[in-house]
């Protein structure tokens, strides 16, 4: 199966992003632009672009990204609740369409300000439900014409979506990434996900995820095909391990010393808080996982990093890689030059 790989795009509206460059116009799409094309340059497939309120809209920022490109693919994170899936899967349907069948989708479930955009919260249980429903509706209007669909969160009749998502060989529509590590999520991931992301966790973690997901889809009979995986992970590249090593521990201490800021979600997630009790096995693990940064800050992507030179890093990714994992949505800061140094030193490692 053919690897993937994606980098992150900043859709900030306060500048520094975990650490990135301050730089006047940092949200601007001139400057979004340049981080697109630079992907284009050096080698990545794409990159997710966040969600949350109280940041730029994410599929407002892919769609001018993807204009402005030819092969970049935008990991488009979006939410149920704030969007329909009706109205969303006719969105991404168009840009799809528009952009020659170069949209993903992340499917995000985690908490927001849900009531400043008129949605309400509710138990984990209620969320994956209608989490469920989403996709199930959204992947019918991308592959069916005539849907009718009465669920307990949401409804359509008789819906057809026009124009149509881009059909290439196996590919029928958008793939769906979708993360969570609850026991409510991982039954969603099973059977209605394409790729499952997962956060930087060892490899005795992702290994025993993996398999149970396989085992679940099976028992709850899935009707797709099988489901991938994803790594969504910091990798910290260095000319040199001990340069890499030495850069790491000045980042974690500029985060000791407040300059890491927290989202106000960043404790609410079971796979943050798998995250989290890492750093109790120790601060290095599996020669370079690095999760002393979940003491400070830098939670999600940012909790554990893997650590090291280009050689480093990538045979720890290809040991992820022989687990399952084929998508890796990977990052450093300062954004733009980390892109570039890991598109021209750790990228060539990986597809050799």
């Amino acid at each position: 199966m053919s690897l993937r790989f994606l980098w992150y795009i900043p859709n900030q509206v306060q500048p520094g992003h975990r650490g990135d460059d301050v730089v006047t116009g940092h949200n601007s799409l001139e400057t979004l632009t340049s981080h697109a094309r630079a992907l284009e340059r050096h080698g990545w497939s794409g990159a997710l672009i966040g969600t949350g309120w109280g940041r730029p809209d994410t599929f407002t920022v892919a769609t001018a990204l993807a204009a402005q490109t030819t092969t970049f693919q935008p990991l488009i994170a979006i939410r149920p609740g704030y969007w329909h899936p009706a109205n969303f899967a006719s969105a991404a349907a168009t840009l799809d369409h528009l952009t020659e069948g170069r949209v993903l989708v992340n499917i995000v479930s985690g908490k927001d300000n849900l009531a400043a955009y008129g949605d309400s919260e509710g138990d984990r249980a209620h969320r994956y439900a209608r989490t469920r429903e989403f996709l199930q509706i959204v992947r019918k209007l991308w592959t069916e014409e005539h849907v009718t669909y009465h669920g307990e969160h949401f409804s359509v009749t008789d819906s057809t979506v026009a124009p149509r998502t881009v059909v290439r060989g196996e590919r029928r529509h958008p793939r769906l990434y979708f993360g969570g590590a609850s026991e409510a999520a991982e039954r969603v991931a099973a059977t209605e996900a394409d790729v499952q992301l997962f956060w930087g966790e060892p490899l005795d973690g992702v290994g025993e995820r993996i398999e149970r997901l396989k085992q679940l889809s099976d028992k709850l009979g899935r009707e797709h095909p099988p489901l991938e995986f994803g790594l969504r992970i910091t990798t910290l590249v260095r000319d040199t391990t001990e340069q890499a090593w030495a850069d790491a521990e000045a980042k974690v201490e500029r985060m000791a010393n407040g300059n890491a800021r927290r989202d106000a979600n960043w404790q609410a997630a079971v796979g943050q808080q798998r995250l989290l009790d890492l750093v109790a096995r120790g601060e290095v693990l599996d020669d370079n996982l690095y999760t002393t940064p979940a003491k400070f800050g830098g939670g999600g992507a940012g909790t554990t990093w893997l650590v090291g030179s280009a050689e480093d890093v990538a045979k720890s990714l290809r040991r992820y890689q022989s687990l399952g994992i084929t998508h890796f949505v990977l990052s450093d800061t300062p954004y733009l030059p980390e892109l570039k140094r890991q598109g021209e030193q750790l990228l060539p490692l990986l597809r050799g």
